[in-house]
C-alpha cells in the first residue's frame, strides 16, 4: 500500500517558509490560532508578525524539518480564510565560508530558536549574487569570495546584541538565492544594519535585493488583535 503522505525531510537543518497574508471578510481568528497552536504542539516554530504597509497584514515564519508540516500549516491557514499574497521558501544552512566555526555556532545556524527574546522589530528580504559580465560573483575564486564575506560579516558583528540575523538558503527553491530575516530591538536598528552592510564590496558590487517586508513580532493573539482579526 502506498503511503499517501511520505516524509519530505531535510538531511540536516530546517525548512523555513515565510507566508504573507491579507485579511479577508472570511478570516476566522480561532481557526488561525488553532493552526498555529497545532504546528507548535508538533514541535515546529511559528513566528507571527504584524505587518506594516500595503504588502500584507500578517506574516508567519514557520520552521520545520519536514516540508509536509510546512504545507499543512499553509493549507490550514488558507482554510481559515486568509488570502496568501506572497511567500518565500528556504532552508537553514552553514555557509561554505563558515565551515570552520565551532559546532555550537553551526548548530545555532541549522537549528535556530526563534523569535529571540526582546527583539520585536522584524524584517525579511531575499537576495542573490550578481552574474553580470563585470560583476560575476561565481567567477571569483573561493579565497577572494571568502575574504569579501569575512569583511561583510565583520560589519554585521558591529550590531551584536542589537540584532539577530538568520540567513537561509533558497537556491533551487525560490526566486532568489538567500532569504535574510532580521530581528532587532528597535526598528531603526534594521535600517542601520542594512545601510552599513551595503557599503561592503560583497553587497555594493555583487548583491541584488528583492522586496523588503517589515513588521513587529508578538505572540499570535496579540498580532491578530493588532491587525484587526478579533
Amino acid at each position: 500500500m502506498t503511503d499517501a503522505n511520505p516524509a519530505a525531510q531535510l538531511s540536516e537543518g530546517l525548512g523555513v517558509l515565510h507566508l504573507f497574508w491579507r485579511l479577508s471578510a472570511l478570516a476566522d481568528r480561532q481557526v488561525v490560532l488553532d493552526a498555529i497552536g497545532k504546528a507548535e504542539a508538533d514541535g515546529h516554530q511559528v513566528v507571527t508578525v504584524a505587518m506594516l504597509g500595503h504588502k500584507a497584514d500578517l506574516a508567519l515564519m514557520a520552521l520545520a524539518d519536514d516540508f509536509w508540516a510546512l504545507r499543512r500549516l499553509q493549507t490550514e491557514l488558507s482554510g481559515a480564510g486568509l488570502e496568501l499574497v506572497d511567500s518565500y521558501l528556504s532552508i537553514t544552512e552553514v555557509s561554505e565560508y563558515a565551515a570552520g566555526v565551532p559546532d555550537e555556532m553551526k548548530t545555532a545556524r541549522l537549528y535556530p530558536d526563534l523569535p529571540p527574546a526582546g527583539k520585536t522589530a522584524w524584517c525579511f528580504y531575499p537576495m542573490s549574487k550578481r552574474r553580470q559580465p563585470d560583476q560575476n560573483w561565481y567567477l571569483a575564486d573561493f579565497e577572494r569570495r571568502k575574504e569579501l564575506m569575512y569583511e561583510h560579516g565583520a560589519s554585521g558583528r558591529k550590531f551584536a546584541g542589537r540584532l539577530v540575523q538568520l540567513i537561509t538558503a533558497s537556491t533551487g527553491l525560490d526566486d532568489y538565492e538567500w532569504g535574510v530575516t532580521l530581528f532587532a530591538e528597535r526598528p531603526d536598528d534594521l535600517k542601520d544594519v542594512v545601510y552599513t552592510m551595503r557599503f561592503d564590496e560583497a553587497s555594493a558590487v555583487y548583491a541584488d535585493f528583492g522586496p523588503f517586508y517589515t513588521g513587529m513580532v508578538a505572540r499570535p493573539p496579540v498580532v491578530l488583535e493588532e491587525i484587526g482579526l478579533n
